[in-house]
């Protein structure tokens, strides 16, 4: 447990202080929140022809109003938390290739419903749209990072072969064969010794 809390820690410090050096937001972080921005208005457009993307930020043509995706918002800080708890749970590489990527989506999946929800919420109660934003959505966001990693945990569990666990003792060796007896000699019959035990007078 204090392993996997270290190195949780360290891919955690490691992760956020490379998401804040000037050239990742620059190519990484920025364009990322404007793909999120398109996908969102691209999905609210199949029922709502009013809504458009500028940049980061999603907005109503009609009436004007717009949410701007601004960090903590894009689901990079919750992919860095997913990301480093799965780095730090012994598995094996393929196992945690797939369970970041499975994570990611997921975790993506569920924040576009965010700004799609705090989009129309704006639109129709400021105090509701506050106390979605800032304590909602968090705390589900978050609660998504953990159900997925626990999923994904009880997988890489299940894939392992019964009864391997590394405190099980090894086999001890098969006993060594028993050498044959030594077959009895005799001397063309003087002195021979007789096998019978029948002793009855003849």
């Amino acid at each position: 447990m204090l392993r996997f809390f270290l190195v949780f820690l360290g891919w955690q410090l490691s992760l956020f202080g490379i998401n804040m050096l000037n050239w990742v937001q620059g190519h990484v972080v920025l364009p990322w929140t404007a793909l999120l921005a398109r996908i969102c208005a691209h999905l609210v457009m199949w029922f709502d022809a009013t809504a458009a993307a500028s940049g980061k930020v999603l907005w109503n043509t009609a009436t004007g109003f717009g949410v701007s995706i601004e960090p903590g918002c894009n689901g990079i800080e919750a992919c860095i938390v997913f990301f480093a708890a799965v780095m730090a749970y012994p598995s094996s590489w393929r196992q945690k290739a797939s369970g970041i990527a499975v994570g990611f989506f997921a975790i993506q999946g569920l924040n576009v419903l965010r700004v799609i929800s705090l989009f129309y919420l704006g639109q129709w109660s400021t105090d509701v749209f506050n106390f979605a934003h800032e304590y909602l959505w968090q705390g589900l966001i978050m609660l998504d990072v953990l159900v997925v990693w626990l999923l994904w945990v009880r997988a890489v569990a299940r894939s392992e072969p019964q009864g391997a666990g590394p405190s099980d003792p090894p086999s001890p060796p098969p006993p060594a064969p028993m050498p044959p007896p030594p077959a009895p000699r005799g001397d063309g019959g003087r002195g021979r010794i007789s096998d019978s035990l029948d002793l009855t007078p003849g």
